[in-house]
């Protein structure tokens, strides 16, 4: 029997779904997957004769014979057995007139190139295939792609086992709420049903099934906790499977609120993201309920590198270097986590190290003798622009002091006039960042005005060619002139002079 929670969604669904979408849904296709065991051709017999949630806002109705389109996968492991399973889905499905594609998958050869997970890599191919089938469908009958359904035949007995299974490995909330009733187009309408309702089903109709003999071979996991857990478990509750579905439809109705809470404090942690780089405020972070904080790290990870495979481990390790204000953390796949000048940066094999261009905002004095805020722009790899307006001090040397200013902070900050850099120090301004462009020009501080390429400059300033996108510089304007090649040289016409009335001080800090 449904949930309460699913009975609720099921009922909500009729009233809020869009009448518009009505005929995309009914001609859409719905692909079956199926294997040829008991629970995948119980799935195909009920699609083809019996009412079914497909989770269209329907509720529970038939299927129009037409979207039918069956789904094997042979992952060529078994040999003989293998092709009398293709076989067997075959003939069944011409017996009830459903078209059947058939997909041949060398899941050991996938195994071995990857981490040699031989389940994992027949999981991943059989649902690769359903999607390329899927989209292939939609494109014959003109539908979105997004109205098709891929069914699976999961069982009520297939979530409990999936409960033990994550919770042997090691999860949060979102591993013991298990196999989800439905994700994007995979829906799973037999969840509610056991594995022994449906070979009951199968019996009274006279339908045969194949059985794998891997099944029972303990030394994968599920069929570890399907032989030798569950039968412990079930000695101290008969209805096992029924009491850990209610358990998971509450997990993965409370998984999805945190989910949604997390996804909108990422948007306002995030500071920069860039193709493989996500940047977060980290003192924000450290400051964020641990549940949230958890969340945050690993959809932040999962934005810079999809496919990382994430442990507990993996996020504590960065949720460490988060409170600590300061060092560095390895994950999965080559992603590299950095707190630096009050920032998380998440950078993935992807990522780039050019420039991307951007707004550096510099905040007004409104007339005040006080310094303004300081605007800030975060760069690659933890790298952060600032930049902030300062009154110039009365009864001083101001090329002096802006030549000291230079040598102590080594180049990576500089002082500058604000109203030569185009900034009106009462209401502020801003100034446009990017990375060197072929032709740029500039007149170094120092040269008395004369002119050199900026590549000229690079190459004086022996920064290695790869570095070199990765070089910020400063202008008044998306195209107006250099203000400063962040540390390395600021433009002549914006020094400071004796008449100097505001400062500019710009500063660039690198975690490297």
């Amino acid at each position: 029997m449904p949930s309460v929670s699913r009975r609720y969604a099921t009922s909500r669904q009729r009233f809020e779904r869009p009448s518009g979408r009505a005929d995309e849904e009914l001609r859409a296709p719905v692909v079956l997957m199926v294997s040829g065991g008991a629970d995948s051709t119980a799935l195909l017999v009920l699609a083809a004769t019996s009412a079914l949630d497909i989770d269209d806002g329907r509720g529970t109705a038939r299927i129009a014979r037409e979207r039918l389109h069956v789904l094997h996968v042979n992952h060529q492991l078994r040999g003989l057995d293998a092709e009398e399973d293709e076989e067997a889905v075959r003939e069944l499905s011409a017996r009830f007139g459903i078209p059947c594609d058939v997909r041949r998958v060398d899941v050991a050869e996938l195994a071995a190139a990857g981490d040699g997970n031989v389940e994992n890599a027949g999981r991943v191919a059989r649902y690769a295939a359903a999607v390329e089938l899927a989209n292939e469908l939609c494109a014959e009958v003109g539908c979105p792609r997004s109205a098709a359904r891929i069914l699976t035949a999961h069982t009520a007995d297939d979530r409990a086992e999936t409960f033990f299974m994550n919770a042997i490995r090691g999860t949060g909330a979102a591993g013991l709420s298990s196999i989800p009733r439905r994700r994007n187009r995979i829906v799973r309408p037999l969840l509610d049903r056991t594995h022994d309702e449906l070979c009951e089903l199968l019996r009274v109709r006279g339908i045969v099934w194949r059985e794998d003999a891997t099944n029972a071979d303990t030394r994968y996991l599920r069929a570890f906790v399907r032989h030798e857990v569950m039968p412990v478990a079930r000695e101290r509750n008969p209805r096992l499977s029924a009491s850990l579905a209610t358990t998971c439809d509450i997990l993965s109705d409370e998984d999805a609120y945190l989910t949604s809470v997390a996804s909108r404090a990422l948007r306002d942690l995030t500071r920069r993201a860039d193709p493989g780089l996500v940047a977060l405020d980290a003192a924000r972070l450290a400051a964020t309920e641990v549940a949230i904080a958890r969340r945050v790290v690993r959809a932040a990870i999962l934005e810079v590198c999809p496919e990382a495979r994430l442990e507990a481990r993996h996020i504590a390790s960065v949720l460490r270097i988060v409170a600590a204000g300061e060092g560095s953390a390895t994950i999965p796949m080559g992603v590299d986590a950095r707190v630096a000048f009050g920032l998380l940066v998440l950078r993935g094999r992807t990522a780039s190290r050019d420039v991307v261009a951007a707004w550096l905002e510099v905040a007004g004095t409104d007339g005040q003798r006080c310094p303004g805020d300081a605007g800030e722009l975060a760069l690659a790899d933890g790298r952060v622009l600032r930049a902030r307006l300062r009154p110039a001090p009365t009864a001083t040397d101001l090329p002096a002091l802006a030549r000291a200013h230079g040598l102590e902070w080594a180049g990576e900050s500089v002082l500058l006039d604000a109203e030569a850099a185009g900034i009106d120090a009462t209401v502020g301004g801003r100034l446009w960042v990017d990375g060197p462009r072929p032709g740029d020009v500039l007149c170094p501080l120092g040269m008395h005005g004369q002119s050199k390429k900026l590549s000229d400059l690079l190459n004086s300033a022996r920064v290695p060619a790869a570095e070199k996108p990765a070089v910020p510089v400063v202008r008044a304007a998306p195209s107006g002139p250099v203000v400063w090649v962040a540390g390395v040289r600021a433009d002549e016409r914006c020094r400071v002079t004796a008449a100097t009335r505001f400062l500019l001080e710009l500063a660039f800090e690198s975690s490297r």
